[in-house]
C-alpha cells in the first residue's frame, strides 16, 4: 500500500515539475519552495494513510484469532475456536418406522398370565402391525485442546430415556487413541456402522444376536501402516449376546477383554481391490449370573442378570429364550471373522460370529421376601459349554451410479421436483441365519434333572432370514427405506406338549415370519 502511494506522490512531483513554465526564471525560487513544501506534506499524509492500512490489517488478523467460527451444514451445527482446537457439534438422528406382518408371531410365553394376555393354542399372539420411533438420538460431541474429545448421545425412542453413548476420548496420535465410558463394542464390523448408515432397517443375527452392542470400559485403538491396519483392544464390564449395558454399577465384578484387527491392504491403490477390507475380532470373560431371580415375573432388565440373552428376528419378534433356571456359569468366548468390499456402486459385507458360553441349571425360583427361604443351588453336573453361531452375506448396489461406501450415501442429484433431481436409489439384499447348539434343548447328561437349558416347544433352535429392499436417499440427510423379510424356523412350537421327546419329533416348526418394514429417516 505504501509503495502505491509513493508512486502516486512521485507522479504528482513529476507532473508539477513538468507543468512549470519553460520560461520560469531562476528567481522563482519562492514558488519552488512552496511546491516542495506541498509535496512533503502530501508525502507525510501518504505515510499516515499507509500506516492506518497496516493497523487495520493487524486488527483484522487479531480479530480472526479470537472470533469463534460458527458453521451450519449437512453434517450438523458447530461452534469452534479459530485454531480448530476447541469445538462443539450438535447432531441428530430420527427414524420413524412402520412394521406390517402378513404372518408371524409375538412370543409372550413364559410370562405370568397377567402379563401375557390372550394367547392362541401355541401360546402366541399374532405379530401386530405397528408404527414406532426406532431411534431418536440427539448428539453433542466435541474436542478440547485439540487432543481430547467427548460424545454424549441419549436415546428417547421406546418410551424412556437412556444414554446410548457417553464417553471421553484422548487422541494422542492416529496410531494411539484412548476412549473411556459407554461406547460401541469394537468387535463387530456391521455394529461399527452408524445407526443412520446401515443398509437395512435392522442389523443381522451376527450383530444383534451374538456380538455385544455397547459396553462400559476403556478401549485403545489406532491406525498403522499408512492407515492399512486398524487395531483395537479393550477392557469392559461385559454384556450378554447382543447386549447394551446400562450406565449403572456392574453387579458381577468380572471384566471382559475385547480385541479386533482389520486391514485394508490396497486402500491406496487404483486396482479393483482398493475397496477390500477384512479382519477378525473376539471377546473373552468368565461370568456367573445371579441365581436367585424369579425370571417369570421380574422385569426384562432383571432377567438379563442371569447373563443369558434372548434372540429376535428381523421383525424384532422374540423366537428364543433360555429356560428360567438357566444361568451363565463360566467362560464366554466370541470370535468373528469379517470382510467388506466396495467397488463403484457395489458394496458387500460378510460376517460370521460364534459364541461359546458355559451354562448351568438351577432349581429356579427366588428367596422369599425378607431373606427367608433356601438359596437356589446349581444342579450338579449341569454345567455345559453351549456353542451358537450366526452368519450373514449382504450386498447393495446404487443404480443411480454413486460410489458405495461403509458410511452414508451422497446423491449426485438431490431429490427436487422443481429442478428434476431424483436423489440416489439403492437395491439391497441379505441372507442371515443363526443356529443354536443342539445340546441347548437336551437334558444334562448324567443327572436326574428333567429340564433343559431351553424348551424346543417354545424356542426355535434356528432362524433363517432372507431380506430384500430399496433405499431412496433424497439427499445426504434424508432417506426412505423399504425392506421385505422372510424368516423360517426349526422347532419352536408345540400344541399341548408336556415334555419334548429325546428326538424332538413331537415339536412343530414355528410359523414363518413375513414382514414389510418401512422407515423415514433424517440424520444430520
Amino acid at each position: 500500500m505504501q509503495f502505491k502511494f509513493s508512486k502516486y506522490a512521485a507522479a504528482l512531483i513529476a507532473s508539477g515539475i513538468i507543468s512549470l513554465p519553460i520560461t520560469a526564471s531562476a528567481n522563482d525560487s519562492a514558488e519552488l519552495e512552496e511546491l516542495r513544501g506541498l509535496v512533503q506534506e502530501l508525502s507525510q499524509q501518504v505515510k499516515v494513510l499507509a500506516r492506518k492500512g497496516e493497523i487495520n490489517e493487524e486488527t483484522a488478523d487479531a480479530a480472526k484469532k479470537t472470533t469463534p467460527i460458527v458453521k451450519a451444514s449437512s453434517s450438523g451445527f458447530s461452534l469452534s475456536s479459530p485454531d480448530g482446537k476447541n469445538e462443539i457439534k450438535f447432531r441428530g438422528l430420527i427414524q420413524a418406522d412402520y412394521r406390517a406382518y402378513s404372518s408371524g408371531a409375538n412370543d409372550v410365553r413364559n410370562r405370568s398370565n397377567q402379563r401375557a394376555g390372550d394367547l392362541d393354542a401355541n401360546g402366541f399372539h399374532n405379530a401386530a402391525d405397528t408404527a414406532l420411533l426406532r431411534r431418536v438420538r440427539p448428539t453433542i460431541e466435541g474436542k478440547v485442546g485439540g487432543k481430547y474429545g467427548f460424545r454424549f448421545t441419549p436415546e428417547f425412542a421406546g418410551g424412556s430415556a437412556s444414554a446410548v453413548d457417553a464417553y471421553v476420548d484422548a487422541n494422542f496420535s492416529p496410531a494411539f487413541k484412548v476412549r473411556a465410558g459407554k461406547q460401541k463394542s469394537i468387535v463387530g464390523l456391521e455394529r461399527l456402522q452408524g445407526g443412520g448408515d446401515i443398509k437395512f432397517l435392522e442389523r443381522s443375527y451376527v450383530t444383534n444376536a451374538i456380538l455385544p452392542n455397547r459396553d462400559l470400559g476403556v478401549t485403545v485403538s489406532g491406525d498403522l501402516l499408512s492407515n492399512k491396519l486398524n487395531y483395537g483392544v479393550g477392557i469392559v464390564n461385559g454384556v450378554n449376546d447382543g447386549g447394551n449395558i446400562s450406565t449403572g454399577n456392574e453387579y458381577n465384578g468380572e471384566r471382559e477383554y475385547t480385541a479386533r484387527l482389520f486391514t485394508t491392504p490396497f486402500n491406496d491403490s487404483t486396482s479393483a481391490l482398493a475397496g477390500l477390507g477384512f479382519g477378525i475380532g473376539g471377546t473373552y470373560t468368565k461370568f456367573t449370573g445371579e441365581r436367585n431371580l424369579n425370571f417369570t415375573d421380574t422385569s426384562a432388565a432383571d432377567a438379563t442378570r442371569n447373563g443369558l440373552p434372548s434372540y429376535v428376528t428381523d421383525g424384532q419378534q422374540t423366537f428364543f429364550r433360555y429356560a428360567g433356571g438357566a444361568v451363565a456359569d463360566g467362560k464366554r468366548f466370541r470370535i468373528t471373522p469379517q470382510a467388506n468390499y466396495y467397488f463403484g456402486p457395489l458394496g458387500v459385507i460378510a460376517e460370521y460370529a460364534r459364541v461359546s458360553q458355559d451354562v448351568s441349571l438351577t432349581t429356579g425360583g427366588s428367596l422369599a421376601a425378607g431373606g427367608g427361604g433356601t438359596n437356589t443351588a446349581f444342579v450338579a453336573g449341569s454345567n455345559k459349554k453351549l456353542k451358537h453361531d450366526a452368519w450373514q452375506v449382504a450386498a447393495s448396489y446404487l443404480i443411480t451410479g454413486e460410489d458405495a461406501s461403509f458410511k452414508g450415501v451422497k446423491p449426485k442429484n438431490n431429490f427436487d421436483l422443481d429442478k428434476g433431481g431424483w436423489g440416489a436409489w439403492e437395491l439391497v439384499a441379505r441372507y442371515s441365519e443363526i443356529n443354536l447348539d443342539n445340546d441347548t434343548f437336551k437334558n444334562p447328561a448324567g443327572t436326574t434333572f428333567t429340564g433343559a437349558y431351553a424348551d424346543l416347544s417354545t424356542s426355535a433352535k434356528s432362524a433363517k432370514s432372507w431380506i430384500a429392499g430399496v433405499n431412496w436417499y433424497l439427499n445426504e440427510n434424508a432417506k426412505v427405506a423399504l425392506n421385505y423379510t422372510h424368516t423360517s424356523f426349526d422347532g419352536g412350537a408345540g400344541i399341548g406338549i408336556t415334555a419334548v421327546n429325546a428326538a424332538g419329533t413331537n415339536v412343530t416348526d414355528r410359523e414363518s415370519e413375513n414382514a414389510l418394514l418401512a422407515r423415514f429417516q433424517v440424520a444430520f
